[in-house]
């Protein structure tokens, strides 16, 4: 288990490139399954739990080539079915949450699929519902093989519906659409995810020989056809990184310039961080946050506490969740920070506590932080990563607290991050990683 060990106290300058975004890329690679002709792929970040999803499709019998620095081609013309039956692949999936994603595009194309339960972070239930029941609604058999703990899909020809989703699944939607892009007939999908993530598998399955309506809505039609053909594409930056850059700059009072955001896909994300009393400005497609003494927060208009919550796109992604709430504690004044979709994501502030943040966990959902306005320093403390987007969140804790920090498990945060110590040192940054 690796660490990182953090000098707290220094201010960061320079620009920084956001990587490719992690939530998008895993659903690309998952559709490239969807045809057997070569589909290429740019910017791929180079983290943890996207080269575990290439090196499985390789195990699989796709062909993966890597043509340059994140770029990648995949072509899935021979799948090894015996492959897919073994405990290895079974194993594999279990450790890695994107492999759900497999499901649609497998049953789509080869009308069977095989996975156990996938895993990913320790955040509370996050069910699978949603998936399993868009893709049985059009015509897939579920069958649960309770001695090897793994699901068995199955279906001779996916027919297309009318569904209603029980809730507004980013994955569970990525999953349903690719099902039904080859299924006989036309689909109707409603209160259906429409974060940018979705909208760019959508143009891709299009540009391959989909019809697809409705693309940034939550009603989707689609109508399906026998095939779909080769393609080329880029991964937009990851939003979760800018927003995370957003909060270091501030917590760590420093200049950043954050370059080609995409911020037309930014959403509500730079306005969320204004909330705070965080400026920043937009330059082009960069986004320029100068370096602030302070920042105070805002109130609502009638004078009651502000409430940062999230909620389905184009409300605010749960991911960030974690980063505003530390960049809260040093904030003027005070702040509800509600997070509805996970039950555990918010127990990480206990070690935000030890650190010397006024935090009030209220439930497993909420926690209200008061701000100590820069007027107190956080402690360096010695801590553990619980999960990718609170393993961030402490990281920019650390570099804003007094003294030396330790973070355990920092494997975590390489799920999502791209050698973020080696970018962040080179901005100012004092990080070093203990293997």
């Amino acid at each position: 288990m690796a660490s990182f060990v953090i000098e707290g106290g220094h201010s960061l300058s320079g620009d920084i490139h956001p990587q490719g975004a992690k939530n998008e890329v895993l659903q690309i690679i998952c559709a490239t399954l969807l045809t057997a002709e070569e589909v290429t792929v740019h910017n791929v970040p180079d983290i943890l739990d996207v080269n575990n999803l290439i090196q499985l499709m390789r195990d699989m019998g796709v062909k993966v080539s890597k043509t340059g620095i994140g770029t990648y081609s995949f072509q899935a013309a021979d799948i090894d079915f015996a492959y897919l039956e073994s405990d290895t692949f079974l194993k594999k999936c279990s450790s890695l949450r994107g492999s759900v994603m497999l499901v649609g595009p497998m049953v789509a194309r080869f009308g069977k699929a095989v996975i156990s339960k996938p895993g990913g972070d320790k955040i509370g239930r996050r069910r699978l519902d949603t998936h399993f029941i868009g893709i049985r609604n059009l015509g897939a058999d579920f069958f649960y093989n309770e001695g090897r703990g793994i699901y068995e899909i199955s279906a001779k020809q996916l027919q297309g519906c009318y569904m209603l989703l029980d809730e507004a699944s980013v994955t569970g939607t990525a999953n349903i659409i690719m099902a039904a892009v080859l299924a006989k007939g036309k689909t109707t999908i409603y209160n259906a995810a429409c974060e940018p993530y979705v909208q760019q598998l959508c143009r891709m399955l299009n540009r391959m020989g989909a019809k697809i309506e409705g693309i940034a809505s939550n009603l989707l039609t689609i109508e399906g056809v026998d095939e779909l053909h080769g393609t080329e594409l880029s991964i937009l930056p990851d939003m979760i990184e800018v927003g995370s850059f957003i909060g270091m700059a501030a917590m760590t009072r420093s200049e950043l310039t954050i370059k080609n955001v995409s911020y037309g896909n930014l959403g509500i994300i730079p306005d969320s961080f204004r909330r705070l009393g965080i400026k920043m400005e937009q330059r082009g497609d960069d986004i320029y946050v100068p370096a602030q003494e302070g920042y105070q927060i805002e109130s609502f208009l009638d004078g009651s506490i502000m409430t940062i919550a999230d909620a389905p796109w184009p409300g605010l992604t749960p991911d960030l969740l974690s980063v505003l709430l530390v960049v809260a504690t040093q904030a003027k004044g005070s702040v509800l920070i509600h997070q509805k979709m996970f039950e555990s994501r918010l127990f990480f502030v206990d070690k935000l506590i030890d650190m010397g943040a006024q935090i009030i966990l209220c439930d497993p959902h909420r926690a209200v932080v008061i701000g100590h306005d820069h007027g107190f320093k956080l402690r360096g403390g010695n801590m553990t990563s619980p999960d990718l987007r609170a393993g961030i969140a402490l990281l920019i804790a650390a570099m804003s607290a007094d003294g030396i920090s330790r973070i355990h498990n920092i494997e975590q945060i390489d799920r999502g991050y791209q050698n973020i110590e080696g970018r962040l040192n080179a901005l100012g940054a004092r990080i070093t990683r203990i293997e």
